[in-house]
């Protein structure tokens, strides 16, 4: 038996101690918006915070939590740093199917809580565990970056090609 400190509140939970946390959040608790993606920490969709740091919970044995505080994407807007990286997602219209955009959030928040006003740089290391299937990461990345300074982000399009079209 297992006393886990979820958003705030003592959640007591029977499980194995080697019931990764993904499991024990979803299926236990009923948060369901933290997802499963692959199962071996390698796409990020499974991510929340742990005493305020990004980890995948799908091999994060929930007795190795001990009392630490768990945050979930059901949470993550009652903290500054995630209102606005959630504002700045619905501004840029980031989600396109949606699936890894609770992981998504959730690493953007932790960069922007230790750094306020992170590089691109900054942003390619926080952000390289999390893939998108749609390939929406320049929309995230302007999402950060209004997330961190207020102010919308110009979107560049890339287009390759000779001018006029056709080859």
């Amino acid at each position: 038996m297992f006393v886990l400190r979820v958003n705030g509140e003592d959640r007591t939970v029977d499980v194995p101690a080697d019931m990764p946390l993904l499991w024990v959040l979803r299926d236990v608790v009923g948060l369901t918006g933290t997802k499963f993606g692959c199962g071996i920490a390698q796409c990020g969709a499974c991510t929340v915070h742990l005493d305020g740091q990004p980890i995948r919970s799908c091999v994060m044995p929930v007795g190795s939590i001990g009392q630490k505080a768990i945050t979930t994407i059901e949470a993550i807007g009652e903290t500054p740093e995630g209102q606005k990286v959630q504002k700045a997602w619905l501004d840029v219209d980031v989600v396109q199917c949606g699936y890894c955009q609770s992981g998504q959030i959730m690493s953007a928040t932790a960069l922007l809580t230790r750094t306020p006003n992170p590089s691109d740089a900054d942003i390619d290391a926080a952000m390289s565990g999390n893939i998108c299937r749609c390939g929406t990461y320049v929309r995230i990345r302007a999402a950060i970056k209004q997330a961190a300074t207020g102010k919308p982000e110009v979107m560049q399009t890339i287009v390759s090609g000779p001018a006029g079209g056709a080859p």
